[in-house]
């Protein structure tokens, strides 16, 4: 068994520990994160039509597969994780209809062709890229199953601002009797990709796997499968005065969404 393999079966079985918790915790209309920093873009740069053929990257409980189905799209998803799968049918009986889920290892390039040549318009992965350990064999098969001039929506937490060994900085200061705040990063390692454990949610069961890669990374991966990067979008949360003591991104974006376009060879 390789590296990738052997990575990849640690981080689907983190997953299957993780699923309920995640699910609970998601619900069915997600968290603030994702209703106000990731959705929003996403939607954007995906331009939904109506009757569109969508592809929907490690699904989880299929919260942004059924919003996809409610503007209208025919939605095939998959996730690895067999738990989180079934959790995301049991919560879209009223889009059963539109949604056909299927259980897909994103690492498994022969496993993705099943999907079939140049079937979907559009293909998106909310947050989870970071998750796969080896990103390469699903850009491949994107580049296959992907119609010519389609896109590939994804969002990952921002690499620059997330890296390995990340330290998050909130300062005070007394200026002429008006305190301030002040947050920050303080970043020493952004150009090696590299594994690392993360607690997404606080409380859950276990941490889980991600998998840090610079922005070049993913560039120069969609560019050698016949991807150009034309959208892109750093989203951060509008100031809440009431929550300026806590670490919020403001001027920091907390994630990096792209948009990749296949052209013809």
């Amino acid at each position: 068994m390789n590296q990738w393999k052997e990575l990849t079966e640690e981080s689907r079985s983190k997953w299957e520990e993780n699923a309920e918790f995640w699910d609970s915790y998601m619900g069915d209309l997600s968290n603030q994160f994702h209703r106000e920093i990731i959705r929003p873009k996403t939607e954007e740069l995906l331009n939904v039509q109506a009757g569109q053929a969508l592809l929907d990257i490690a699904c989880g409980n299929g919260n942004f597969s059924r919003r996809l189905a409610e503007l209208g799209a025919v939605v095939t998803a998959f996730d690895y994780s067999p738990n989180m799968l079934q959790r995301a049918i049991t919560r879209s009986e009223q889009t059963a209809s539109e949604i056909d889920y299927r259980v897909l290892d994103a690492t498994d390039y022969d496993s993705l062709l099943t999907l079939g040549t140049a079937q979907y318009d559009s293909a998106v992965a909310n947050m989870a890229l970071m998750d796969i350990a080896d990103i390469v064999p699903l850009v491949k098969a994107l580049g296959q199953i992907i119609r010519d001039n389609g896109v590939v929506v994804f969002s990952i937490p921002h690499p620059c601002f997330q890296a390995p060994g990340t330290r998050k900085i909130h300062e005070t200061e007394d200026r002429n009797g008006e305190i301030i705040h002040r947050n920050s990063v303080q970043v020493s390692s952004y150009l090696t990709p590299e594994p690392m454990y993360s607690i997404g949610i606080k409380g859950q069961p276990v941490a889980h796997l991600i998998f840090h890669r610079p922005l070049s990374y993913y560039i120069h991966t969609f560019k050698q499968s016949g991807f150009v990067l034309d959208g892109l979008e750093e989203p951060s949360f509008e100031p809440d005065e009431s929550a300026k003591r806590q670490f919020d991104w403001y001027e920091l974006p907390a994630a990096v969404i792209f948009r990749f376009r296949k052209i013809r060879p």
